[in-house]
């Protein structure tokens, strides 16, 4: 086997019983000092974690929006964005032998994708690749995959069956490291999927009432619409074969979580401090609703200003940080419970015919597609939809499907829009998608 030249990942080390803010001041300059600029929304703060085995990159999220989509300054009217926080920032290193070095993980990638490859065939493909010199690629868990997403990405002005990328468009991957080709797996520009070893322990597809009729499904990121979605291992409707990007490396993307008996819960792999519970039992506080459900500027004012197990530094997590904390052996029909770890307490809800089902997830992350007024979530529960919805308007009522699965991350809308009733369901396969969803703080 050649010999790595992976570069060593740089850390900050801190204890983990405490979780500084270090404040920058904007425009190039440095202020190292804990208190706020005095000018609002003019600071990043830097979250500095411990030593870590888990190192979540950060999103390269850098610009603030408000719910509709327009630019605002940071800090200012909707506060708690993912871009006033800056964590491990995305780094990479050119090898020159079509190899990226992450600076951050230490993972090594290859340069550039393999086309139309059949799931079955991935390990084969992987394992027979001497890219390089080495012998022991592979092919990717899915939080390695969702490592490399960067949501300075957009999606871009164009309906979602387009065939040609609009000018707007921008991939949800730092291209100056790493190839991209939008259609490259169907025959819409915006199919761009990319195979990862997790399979869902559930079926995609599936509407609960029959398992005959869903699919096995494994997870993937498509970096041309900043998603992560459940696709059929047995076939692409589109095409040929899925997209995969070579990975290796010896990065452990696994959690290790301790119940630190506050109500807390401490991932000790990323350093990170969550709450235990989530927005549900705070209905009081948390969101209009009456329920501990909140819209997006409800989830960000929340954690914001939150004060909880002795802590007033409480935030919503950025998309990655999020999706850290996804355990992909769950499902609710297959475990009973939430895509989380048992330590998590996990509001139920009612999905849209009734069945109890568990929440998705608010990030700080601003998803844009053709505007910036979605915001990520990560469904924890079932990430559904309805096929064919434009029947609903005579009174058909098509079947609520698990369409791609707990532990999906997709996009709603920020605030409720004028004219809309929610839930309501959109896009290709008919995303359910809602406004109040639920909120968990981290620092």
């Amino acid at each position: 086997m050649k010999v790595s030249t992976i570069n060593q990942q740089l850390l900050i080390i801190m204890s983990i019983s405490t979780l500084m803010l270090l404040v920058g001041c904007s425009s190039g300059s440095s202020d190292t000092s804990t208190e706020s600029s005095t000018s609002p929304g003019s600071s990043v703060s830097t979250v500095t974690t411990p030593t870590a085995s888990f190192v979540i990159v950060d999103t390269n999220q850098s610009t603030c929006y408000d719910t509709a989509g327009n630019v605002i300054t940071c800090g200012s009217s909707v506060a708690g964005q993912d871009a006033e926080y800056s964590t491990n920032a995305p780094g990479y290193t050119n090898n020159g032998d079509g190899t990226i070095t992450d600076n951050n993980t230490g993972l090594m990638w290859a340069a550039t994708t393999i086309n139309d490859v059949a799931y079955a065939d991935a390990d084969t493909t992987a394992t027979n690749s001497t890219l390089a010199g080495y012998d022991d690629w592979r092919v990717p868990t899915i939080k390695e995959l969702y490592s490399l997403i960067d949501f300075s990405g957009a999606t871009g002005t164009a309906g979602p069956s387009t065939t040609t990328a609009p000018s707007d468009a921008v991939p949800f991957l730092n291209t100056t490291y790493f190839d991209h080709e939008y259609g490259s797996t169907g025959s819409r520009y915006i199919d761009s999927q990319y195979i990862s070893t997790a399979i869902y322990v559930d079926l995609i597809f599936d509407d609960d009432d029959d398992n005959t009729d869903g699919q096995q499904g494994f997870f993937g990121v498509n970096f041309a619409d900043g998603r992560i979605k459940g696709y059929p291992t047995t076939s692409n409707p589109g095409s040929s074969g899925w997209n995969l990007r070579l990975v290796r490396g010896t990065q452990a993307f696994e959690n290790d979580f301790e119940d630190n008996g506050d109500n807390t819960i401490t991932d000790k792999a990323t350093g990170l401090m969550w709450m235990q519970q989530d927005s549900g039992p705070f209905a009081a506080t948390a969101g209009t609703q009456g329920d501990g459900s909140v819209d997006w500027p409800e989830a960000l004012a929340w954690c914001e200003g939150l004060a909880y197990a002795g802590y007033a530094d409480w935030r919503l997590p950025n998309a990655k940080e999020l999706q850290s904390i996804v355990d992909y052996s769950k499902a609710p029909d297959i475990s009973g419970t939430a895509a989380i770890d048992d330590l998590f307490a996990v509001t139920a809800i009612n999905d849209p015919e009734g069945d109890v089902d568990y929440p998705m997830y608010w990030s700080s992350t601003t998803h844009v597609e053709s505007d910036a007024s979605k915001a990520v979530y990560v469904a924890f529960g079932e990430a559904q939809g309805r096929f064919n919805t434009t029947t609903q308007a005579t009174g058909s009522t098509e079947p609520l499907l698990d369409v791609h699965g707990a532990g999906a991350q997709r996009s709603d809308p920020k605030v409720t829009e004028m004219g809309v009733t929610y839930p309501e369901y959109h896009g290709p396969q008919g995303d359910v998608r809602y406004v109040y969803n639920y909120a968990r703080c981290v620092r």
